[in-house]
């Protein structure tokens, strides 16, 4: 659906960028058993389309369900339901989202659609929240939605909550998606996965310290096509894994780099090249519906 089409039908598009992970240590536990993370979340300028429709009878529908992904499971609904639990507001909504972040792949698209549900029905209903008390209802949800809701590259702390917007040099990434779908929870609970990496801080991080995705070696050994896609990008600079996987991904010095490499991706792959931003364009969104006094 064109925007002119969705305006005209009564919905508003939000987008739902996708992110990397450009390292992930884990440095220990919680009591409760989550552990505890350092990394840096990296927006990108792409990812999927949120669309919202008003309702007035209180009902959250999902449009078109996500395949595999039973209703009562799905984060758009369960985002939006606990906007109106927050708020106690009468309105629902009608939720459609056009899915280009691979599921499973570690880029972040069911938290980034959460975020995107929360912000925008923040909006459309005239809750208010604003934006500490959104990320705090994402964080209900999942630890990557709080990244979403603020809209701002950050390094993260804690279960991924703990966040400190940082200012990354402009870049260029290629994406590869092998068409894995990676089950996090497994990750997680896997005996070999490193769980006591040392910390490390901002100022380390931006001087160029050695950083690791804990994951990256799980993933490998579990998934051999994610294991194909890393050697294949590592022709082309320094391969890594985004988050839980499976997607990976490389830095390049411009667009044209990355539309290049792209071009060449193998058959049984997807590849595309993607902007990191300072700022997500759902945060742009946010500010113009702020500034039209909606």
């Amino acid at each position: 659906m064109t925007a002119p089409a969705a305006a005209a039908a009564g919905w508003s598009e939000w987008p739902a960028p996708a992110k990397l992970n450009l390292f992930l240590h884990i440095v220990g536990r919680r009591a409760d058993g989550y552990h505890l993370l350092e990394t840096v979340f990296q927006l990108l300028d792409r990812g999927d389309t949120v669309r919202l429709r008003l309702r007035g009878d209180g009902e959250i529908r999902r449009v078109a369900p996500l395949p595999g992904v039973p209703v009562e499971q799905d984060l758009v609904v369960r985002a939006a339901r606990a906007l109106q639990d927050a708020t106690g507001t009468r309105l629902g909504a009608d939720i459609a989202v056009d899915k280009r972040i691979p599921m499973g792949g570690g880029l972040g698209g069911g938290s980034s659609d959460a975020a995107s549900t929360l912000v925008g029905l923040d909006a459309l209903w005239g809750c208010g929240l604003g934006e500490d008390r959104l990320a705090a209802l994402g964080l209900g949800l999942g630890a990557d939605v709080p990244v979403f809701v603020r809209g701002r590259s950050a390094w993260a702390e804690g279960v991924g909550e703990r966040l400190v917007p940082i200012d990354l040099p402009p870049s260029w990434y290629v994406v590869v998606d092998p068409g894995v779908s990676v089950p996090t929870a497994a990750l997680f609970q896997a005996p070999e996965l490193t769980r006591d990496a040392a910390h490390l801080t901002i100022p380390l991080f931006l001087s160029g310290a050695t950083t690791v995705n804990v994951f990256e070696p799980v993933v490998r050994e579990r998934h051999a096509a994610v294991a194909s896609a890393l050697d294949w990008l590592a022709r082309h600079g320094r391969a890594r894994l985004s988050g839980s996987g499976g997607c990976v991904f490389v830095a390049t010095p411009s667009r044209e780099a990355a539309e290049a490499i792209a071009r060449e991706c193998p058959p049984g792959m997807r590849a595309w090249p993607a902007q990191g931003v300072v700022e997500s364009p759902l945060l742009a969104q946010r500010r113009g519906w702020d500034g039209r006094g909606a």
